[in-house]
Formats: C-alpha cells, sequence, structure tokens
C-alpha cells in the first residue's frame, strides 16, 4: 500500500529576520510549514501612522509661528504619490517663514525625535521645502504660494483646511 504525500499547511506569522535567526530545519515530511511575512505589512502600519502623527504636529509648530491658510492634503490614497502627506501653509515675511520652518524642525525633533531628511529653500526663505519622507513641508511666501498652487496640482488628495489662529 503507497502511502500518499498529504501535507498540512501551518501558517506562522513571523519577521522574516526572526525567522533567518532561527534558521528552522522543516523535519517533518507531512507538515509544510510555511512563514508568513508580516515585516512589510507592519512596517506600512507603523509608517502610517507615524506620518498622521508627524503631520499633526507639523501643523502645531506652524501654528505656534502664526503660519496662516495651513492646508493639509492626504496622498495616501493616490497611486504612485511622492508621500503620504504635503503640509503647505504660508507666511507674511521671509523672517516668518524662516521661524515657521524652524518651529517646525524644533517640533518634529522634540516630541517625535524626527529630523527633516533634506531641506531647501533656506537662503532664499520664500518657499522653503522640509522634506521627512511620509511628509512634505511646504513653508510659501503669499506671492509663490499661489504662482506654484500646489493644491491644485494634487486636487485628487484629501484636503483638510486648518483653520488660522488669531
Amino acid at each position: 500500500m503507497e502511502s500518499t504525500d498529504l501535507r498540512c499547511v501551518i501558517e506562522y506569522p513571523i519577521c522574516v529576520d526572526f525567522f533567518k535567526r532561527l534558521n528552522f530545519q522543516n523535519h517533518y515530511s507531512n507538515i509544510c510549514l510555511r512563514f508568513v511575512d508580516f515585516t512589510k505589512l507592519m512596517q506600512k502600519e507603523i509608517k502610517k501612522s507615524n506620518s498622521t502623527k508627524l503631520s499633526k504636529l507639523i501643523v502645531l509648530g506652524m501654528q505656534e509661528n502664526k503660519a496662516t491658510d495651513i492646508v493639509l492634503l492626504d496622498l495616501r490614497k493616490i497611486s504612485n504619490s511622492v508621500c503620504d502627506y504635503f503640509v503647505i501653509c504660508t507666511g507674511e515675511s521671509s523672517t516668518q517663514i524662516q521661524g515657521i520652518s524652524d518651529s517646525v524642525s524644533r517640533v518634529t525633533r522634540n516630541e517625535m525625535n524626527e529630523k527633516p531628511w533634506h531641506v531647501e529653500g533656506k537662503n532664499n526663505s520664500e518657499w522653503i521645502l522640509l522634506d521627512y519622507i511620509s511628509v512634505v513641508v511646504h513653508v510659501f511666501y503669499k506671492d509663490l504660494r499661489n504662482l506654484y498652487d500646489l493644491e491644485d496640482l494634487w486636487s485628487d488628495a484629501k484636503r483638510t483646511d486648518i483653520p488660522n489662529l488669531n
């Protein structure tokens, strides 16, 4: 009588790194262990929650220096978007724009230990861009913001207008 090759599939949620460290060998021919890699899924969930928290902290940093016309664009549902969120605001002078940028950097560093990966425009302070990878901050001088009109360019994004503080 021939034995049929019956395989029982057991799924274990496990990180690939842990699996590699474990160096597991399957010694049983009738059991097939399939390790499901949740590493990427968990990183995506962590990134999602961190980017949401980061965007809220950025808004607080902007409000500390009386930024106006703050807009939060949620780009997560747009395919091939460059990040999860754009946070856009306006400053009335180059000094205020610099102050808003510094305030955002300070708040994110103190609260989440996050520093911008890249900063553009600090020299002329008409449009400062702070790139946090998952969130991109745009601090505009009023005339330049109207010229580039990022909100219209990314109009498919979910838009949240933050009220100005008095």
